[in-house]
């Protein structure tokens, strides 16, 4: 099960919905830093593919991912996986700064890559990601999990496929996490490592600001980062926000924040609210809150029909991964488009660097 008090190490899995023969989609993981490695590679097994190989110089990296997938095997090195002609991708949650120097690796190898968010920490690195996906042809794909792997934010998207809402008219979004600071690596509290609190966990954000309204682009009216709690830890921010107006005039809204209470029964309740021409949805993805028990999954709709109760946990699967699998061999773009996935981070990076920072944030 996954680890519901962790978001580090949160990992959902879905039911086995093989999209490929067995054998017929070969992956390795490199850069085994984050847990969200594990949900990762979940998902793209339970689509058919076949985890072959890993590696992370970090010895207790290692044990751990052989702890949940005893079936593949440990690579002496890097080079090893990317000179393996049988692997067609590679997936990597390494330091987030390490992300696109791993991606370059692997996209230069002639792999496609999968990364964890944030994907990179600058627009320098942007542009070079850009740049080898042009050259090399590759996929650099990016899992931001709390769209593609949450089954109410794909439901959420049915909906508005189905022109449940009409159109979508604006996106806000709350991603709080819990910090749980003594678990977390040094690295997760500097800031050239991290990317700060917009790009980290604002990439979710802004990836489904985009996807739900259907924007392509987007402009960052305003962004604001604080440290109002955490001076032990200079560099986090613990609060940020963001309003992007997007260019289908559709408006995003969205706070991150490490301020989840102990008593909280989920490491966050992540919320999403999404306002239509004729009608909205709410989501609650992780828990509702006051019920323990029921998990997440949750979904409201109203419009001009009806006033609808959702919950869709374990009901809707994860489509994202079958579809990027398919993506890969096929080198179509259904799972995400490859703009879409820089475009998200692009934006999340303009609203880190333009962001006022509020009294309490370190200077």
């Amino acid at each position: 099960m996954a680890e519901i008090s962790d978001g580090a190490n949160y990992a959902p899995k879905g039911k086995p919905a093989p999209v490929v023969k067995p054998g017929e989609f070969v992956f390795s993981a490199v850069g085994l830093y984050h847990g969200h490695i594990f949900g990762m590679c979940n998902g793209l097994t339970e689509a058919g593919g076949v985890l072959k190989s890993y590696y992370d110089p970090n010895p207790v990296y290692m044990k751990n991912f052989a702890a949940r997938f005893p079936d593949a095997k440990a690579a002496s090195g890097e080079k090893e996986i990317l000179d393996d002609p049988d692997i067609k991708l590679v997936a990597g949650a390494d330091i987030t700064s390490r992300r696109c120097a791993l991606g370059l690796r692997v996209m230069a190898a002639g792999k496609d890559y999968f990364t964890d968010k944030a994907p990179l920490t600058s627009l320098e690195q942007l542009a070079d990601a850009r740049d080898a996906v042009k050259k090399t042809g590759r996929k650099y794909a990016v899992y931001y999990s709390e769209r593609i792997h949450v089954e109410s934010a794909v439901f959420a998207g049915q909906l508005i496929e189905q022109g449940a809402i009409g159109r979508v008219l604006q996106v806000i979004g709350f991603g709080p996490h819990r910090l749980g600071a003594a678990g977390r690596p040094d690295w997760f509290f500097i800031k050239k490592d991290y990317g700060g609190i917009l790009c980290d966990i604002g990439s979710h954000n802004i990836d489904q600001i985009l996807y739900y309204t259907g924007a392509k682009d987007g402009k960052v009216a305003r962004s604001q980062i604080a440290n109002y709690h955490h001076p032990q830890y200079p560099e986090l921010d613990d609060f940020g926000d963001c309003q992007i107006v997007l260019d289908n005039h559709a408006t995003g809204y969205f706070r991150v924040d490490w301020f989840t209470p102990d008593g909280l029964q989920m490491w966050g309740d992540g919320r999403l609210f999404i306002l239509g021409t004729e009608g909205f949805i709410e989501q609650r993805k992780y828990m509702n809150l006051g019920f323990k028990g029921q998990g997440g999954g949750h979904v409201f709709l109203a419009n001009g029909k009806e006033e609808t109760y959702y919950h869709v946990e374990g009901k809707i699967g994860f489509p994202y991964f079958g579809k990027l699998i398919l993506d890969c061999l096929n080198r179509t773009e259904n799972a995400m488009t490859q703009e879409h996935a820089f475009k998200a981070i692009e934006l999340a990076l303009i609203a880190q660097r333009d962001a006022v920072v509020l009294e309490g944030a370190p200077r």
